[in-house]
């Protein structure tokens, strides 16, 4: 997408959904002898949404892991319980449902994913943003490649560069406090 339309399509953005694995994550997941699954997330990108919620934009995790842990951990995020999508085996069914909710048309979300699950979103949504290390199917149909693998800044980057070019990318400590 040429840089005019990108910057088109950034005054767009209301919204903001993500994939988890690969995305939010490195995609390495650790499993213990009972089959509970860990991620590690990037802090970095945990604040990012925290600002993007305490700025009224809405955020939703559409993943196809099934752990609450999951849940938990973006609610802390400042996403709402009912936007994060577990389990989710069919992402644009999820997507549409959470732009319904919202009252979103689908330009008016940034979808983040890194492999062929997410391709329907991405195509559907305003803006989709991979990793630079998605796979090569979801590269050639990005319409923004983060400089940053997953789980390593992909996601504030990009949340930061669309905050910025609305002039949100403001951190107010007595509302932070008060939210988080």
């Amino acid at each position: 997408m040429p840089n005019n339309n990108l910057d088109t399509a950034i005054a767009a953005i209301r919204a903001f959904a993500f994939d988890v694995d690969g995305v939010l994550t490195d995609g390495g997941i650790f499993a213990n002898l009972d089959g509970e699954l860990f991620r590690t997330f990037d802090s970095k990108d945990g604040f990012a949404l925290r600002m993007a919620s305490m700025h009224g934009y809405h955020i939703a995790i559409i993943t196809g892991g099934r752990s609450e842990s999951i849940r938990k951990r973006f609610v802390t995020c400042g996403v709402k319980p009912e936007d994060v999508y577990l389990g989710s085996r069919d992402k644009i069914a999820d997507f549409n449902d959470f732009c319904s909710r919202h009252s979103l048309l689908p330009h008016q979300v940034m979808y983040f994913g890194d492999d062929l699950p997410d391709i329907p979103v991405m195509q559907a949504c305003g803006i989709g943003v991979c990793p630079s290390d998605a796979v090569a199917d979801v590269k050639a149909i990005a319409d923004y490649i983060s400089p940053c693998p997953g789980g390593k800044g992909c996601c504030r980057s990009s949340i930061e560069m669309v905050m910025k070019c609305h002039g949100s990318w403001s951190l107010d400590v007595s509302e932070y406090k008060k939210k988080f």
